[in-house]
């Protein structure tokens, strides 16, 4: 009897998926934090072409505001006669509230965001908690600056004249976004901390209302009682308007110029910690 020995060929084990570089700790890399954050923002922006009622505020707001404040305002303010006067007073501090405002829709879009289970799929993804956040503000960013290029065409249809240079036109519109997406990480916050919509929208009125008004936006602070003086000069959003003017109109502006610097840093080194991590809880 003769007997067959049986060699086994060895079992092949299929090659492991590639990792994403930091996926075993947890820890995402720059280059691919990039990648994510710009593919949510083309996700963002696509969002927005296929619902182009959603550019009707940054489009309208700020024709309407322009419109309202120079005519209805104006002559009351700079006296009758004067708008073209009161443009250029104005038209910088309106730059000042169209941050602002463009801002309070960011809380808004994201409290919906997750009434619609969109961040329940960015939850199963492996991207950075923070992609989705900044990915925010970027579109955002450039949903202001489209607001701000129709305030000034107003402006300039208005009377609106640079008397110092179209850099420190543009310093001005710089200035403004980087105080905008500073002030956006507080309405994130609030976003995140709101249960619905509606309360984010109206706590943030609370917000804009006393800022808004309680600044050197529309009049010099100089016709305001004594108390509101004080408030409208540590108001950051004085701050920004008198730095506008000053670099559209001339005059001096180091000071308000590193203020509004001084609180958009702030806010920012502030704020967004907390918005992250109260994102990070809530996925």
């Amino acid at each position: 009897m003769s007997t067959t020995t049986l060699s086994q060929s060895p079992v092949k084990t299929p090659n492991p998926a590639p990792r994403t570089p930091g996926a075993a700790d947890g820890r995402i890399g720059l280059r691919a934090n990039l990648r994510h954050i710009g593919a949510l923002v083309r996700r963002n922006a696509l969002q927005i072409k296929q619902d182009p009622e959603s550019m009707f505020d940054a489009v309208l707001m700020p024709i309407i505001f322009v419109l309202l404040f120079v005519y209805v305002f104006g002559g009351a303010i700079a006296g009758k006669g004067n708008n073209a006067e009161y443009v250029n007073y104005v038209v910088p501090g309106l730059m000042a509230m169209m941050g602002m405002n463009i801002a309070m829709g960011v809380g808004t879009g994201i409290n919906d965001d997750f009434k619609k289970g969109v961040m329940d799929r960015f939850r199963t993804m492996p991207i950075a908690r923070s992609s989705v956040l900044v990915a925010k503000i970027v579109v955002e960013l450039g949903r202001m600056l489209i607001a701000t290029a129709i305030l000034l065409g107003m402006g300039f249809l208005l009377g609106l004249q640079i008397h110092t240079s179209v850099l420190h036109l543009f310093a001005a519109i710089g200035l403004s976004a980087v105080f905008g997406a500073a002030l956006m990480w507080i309405f994130i916050l609030l976003g995140l901390t709101m249960k619905t919509a509606q309360a984010v929208q109206g706590m943030a009125m609370l917000v804009l209302m006393p800022l808004q008004f309680g600044s050197s936006i529309f009049a010099p602070p100089t016709t305001m009682p004594g108390w509101l003086q004080g408030f409208t000069e540590y108001n950051p959003l004085s701050n920004l308007a008198d730095a506008a003017r000053g670099l559209i109109n001339g005059g001096p502006v180091a000071h308000s110029v590193w203020m509004t610097l001084a609180w958009a840093a702030g806010l920012t080194l502030v704020m967004a910690p907390l918005a992250v991590a109260k994102f990070r809880k809530k996925t």
